[in-house]
């Protein structure tokens, strides 16, 4: 056979799908007759265990095979069972084909998504909740072996995978709230295929006073989503890209999902003894073009009228960021809160300032832009008045109310809104109508609870919590050292579902809450509190136990703070201090703690050893270690149940109000409620039609 022959059906071969690299071929030395069938024998032999051709490489580590017409590379690969001939692999389009088909299966509608990139939609399992975000991610590996999605959308957390022709495995992942550093996605310019902003969107921002020097500088950029060109803020820390957010035309904007929470112009803010905090991301250009570069912009605000009334089922989430950057703002000695004039905005400042202490935090006052109307934002000041207004806006920022020198004028905002709203004062209401008329929960004070051992002190306080929740949903910290937690868990669980954990002890009929029910109680529990848990046997210290209560504010947002008792606290107080003294202190950082961060604390102090004690109720000046614990605290109740049955129903419990310092909240008096032992709920007395309510002469 001529050698060029030989070359030909070689490459004939081996070009269907195999690698073939030719390096020598010689016309003028023919090889003996026999050679080339063997030659030939021996590539077709090895042709079923070939890899299938790959762009060929010198750097590749190739085999040569060479004879006298001609010398071919190509990798052989030896299957894993020697003994048996390799599968023959679908090629990569058809894998891909497979995988989109089990995807539709799904309801996941993949168009025209393409392999190696990450692409949302609406999660077929929970279509985005009701405000229809696309937060369903999924892709497709470059391969086509591998499919998987996931939901972040907190509550939903749908996830699965496929691999091509095997089935789907589907669960149902943590919230996002769980993901670590290290789960986040990694992304880039280029995944994201992000270019610079055409003509069309700097003249958009120009009409909006901001010039394409500012858009550069804050890497604002464009791509092209679902067949439209939308802007694009990218999130950066260290300058590098961590998040990514869109802007169409429509108005409607949306984040990359998997990435990490922080704020839009972090890097700005580095070693800032003055931060800016705004709610978008054009409000924070505006403020540049006013010459304040340290200003950050919030990724997501608040969708709701009063911070007070929110508290969403995925509420920890929407403060993401402020833990994820709370180095950089613990460096900042004041922050200017310069949200939107409008109800969601004034509530993302309240909610701000309370989070990262109101001290530190002062508010704008936003000018009109014509006779009647307000500027709702830093934007609408830069386009209507001018950069100048926007600088002084800042400059004349007001301190939140906080206590310190101060004018009265700082508080009018305040005291206009107490007026108007005297009938319906910030108080959140105790769940029982005997209760209410005496003692209210205000947000920012503490109340004091005493009464003698095994008088009901932490079962009406696990109550009155219980109660909080299911009107306002508040969140709370609990620091219950007396406590086991599974003990803890188990009160609580009977109060919510009004069921004995176990079965009843005290000859009732009562059933017993199902499996069902338990799953259920066991998911409030994890989203209503949280707890102080020493990790060894050393006790609390007061200052500890605070610290912990501040990061567990910006974390979570709680707004109840337990700590039950005194006496289970370190108390190694300093030998100039006397115990009157070091009570004092404590007790003000205490308030000082939740007037701050608007967080009422329940404080427990069981009362000193009582000498002939006949069953009566104690006093708060009964409580052992100092008289300051009635001086210093906003509210002081007793709790005291009969154990005299000749004296009235053991299940009577006398809730004694002793002191209230504000009279909006409250009064002095005592009311009666029945305690049920089987569930451990607190009910108003009733005898008959009449409540029991003796009021404190």
């Amino acid at each position: 056979m001529p050698s060029s022959v030989a070359c030909r059906s070689l490459r004939t071969l081996l070009m269907d799908g195999f690698e073939c690299l030719p390096v020598r071929c010689s016309a003028s030395a023919p090889a003996p007759a026999p050679f080339l069938p063997h030659r030939l024998l021996r590539l077709c032999v090895h042709l079923c265990s070939a890899k299938p051709r790959r762009p060929v490489s010198k750097n590749l580590p190739f085999r040569q095979k060479s004879s006298g017409f001609c010398s071919y590379s190509y990798r052989p690969h030896v299957p894993r069972n020697a003994g048996a001939l390799p599968a023959v692999h679908p090629t990569v389009d058809k894998r891909i084909d497979y995988l989109k088909s089990k995807l539709e299966e799904q309801g996941i509608r993949c168009g025209s998504g393409k392999p190696g990139k990450y692409w949302r939609n609406l999660c077929p399992k929970c279509q985005g909740g009701s405000s229809k975000e696309r937060l369903l991610s999924f892709s497709i590996s470059d391969d086509g072996w591998l499919a998987n999605w996931m939901c972040f959308r907190a509550p939903c957390g749908w996830r699965g995978s496929v691999r091509a022709f095997e089935e789907c495995k589907i669960g149902y992942a943590k919230t996002i709230q769980t993901l670590k550093l290290n789960d986040y996605r990694v992304i880039t310019e280029i995944d994201l295929q992000l270019e610079p902003l055409c003509t069309e969107l700097i003249a958009y921002f120009a009409e909006r006073s901001i010039s394409a020097k500012t858009l550069e500088r804050n890497g604002i950029m464009q791509c092209k989503q679902d067949d439209q060109i939308v802007i694009a803020f990218t999130y950066r820390r260290n300058a590098a890209l961590v998040s990514c957010k869109y802007l169409a035309s429509s108005k409607e904007c949306w984040q990359e999902t998997g990435t990490e929470h922080i704020f839009y112009g972090l890097d700005d803010i580095k070693q800032a003894s003055d931060v800016i905090i705004v709610d978008g991301e054009i409000d924070k250009l505006s403020m540049e073009e006013a010459g304040f570069p340290n200003c950050i912009s919030v990724p997501y605000g608040l969708p709701a009228q009063s911070s007070k009334e929110l508290h969403s089922e995925d509420e920890a989430t929407k403060f993401q960021y402020l833990w994820n950057c709370k180095e950089y703002l613990e460096k900042a000695s004041r922050i200017i809160l310069a949200t939107d004039a409008g109800g969601p905005g004034q509530a993302l400042a309240d909610e701000l300032a309370r989070r990262l202490g109101k001290e530190r935090c002062w508010r704008v006052k936003w000018p009109k832009k014509n006779a009647i109307e307000l500027c709702k934002d830093a934007n609408e000041v830069l386009m209507y008045i001018g950069p100048d207004k926007l600088r002084d806006v800042i400059e004349n920022a007001e301190l939140c109310p906080i206590m310190g020198l101060s004018h009265f004028s700082n508080f009018f905002n305040e005291v206009d809104e107490y007026y108007h709203r005297s009938l319906g004062f910030e108080r959140v209401s105790t769940g029982w109508r005997a209760l209410d008329e005496l003692y209210n929960v205000v947000p920012g004070e503490l109340t004091v609870i005493t009464g003698v051992p095994n008088s009901g002190k932490s079962e009406w306080i696990d109550a009155l919590l219980c109660n909080i929740n299911e009107a306002r949903k508040w969140k709370f910290l609990l620091c219950s050292m007396e406590n086991k937690v599974r003990d803890h868990a188990r009160k609580l669980l009977e109060k919510y579902i009004n069921k004995p954990f176990i079965n009843s002890r005290y000859g009732e009929s009562t059933e017993r809450m199902s499996v069902q029910e338990l799953e259920q109680g066991k998911k409030w529990l994890n989203d209503t509190f949280y707890l102080i848990r020493c990790e060894d046997d050393s006790l609390p210290s007061i200052d500890w136990v605070l610290e912990l209560a501040k990061s567990a504010v910006v974390r979570y947002g709680i707004r109840g703070l337990v700590i039950d008792p005194y006496n289970e606290l370190d108390h190694q107080r300093s030998s100039k201090l006397t115990e009157t003294q070091y009570v004092s202190h404590m007790l003000t950082k205490i308030k000082r703690f939740a007037h701050h961060h608007s967080c009422h604390v329940w404080f427990v102090a069981h009362p000193r050893q009582l000498q002939n004690w006949r069953g009566y109720p104690p006093n708060l000046y009964d409580i052992s270690g100092s008289a300051h614990f009635i001086n210093k605290c906003d509210n002081g109740i007793v709790i005291h149940r009969n154990r005299n049955a000749n004296a009235g129903p053991l299940d009577r419990v006398q809730v004694c109000v002793r002191k209230v310092r504000n009279k909006v909240a409250g009064r002095i008096g005592d009311a009666f409620l029945s305690y049920n032992k089987t569930t451990g709920k607190f009910e108003d007395w009733h005898d008959g039609a009449r409540t029991f309510r003796k009021q404190r002469r």
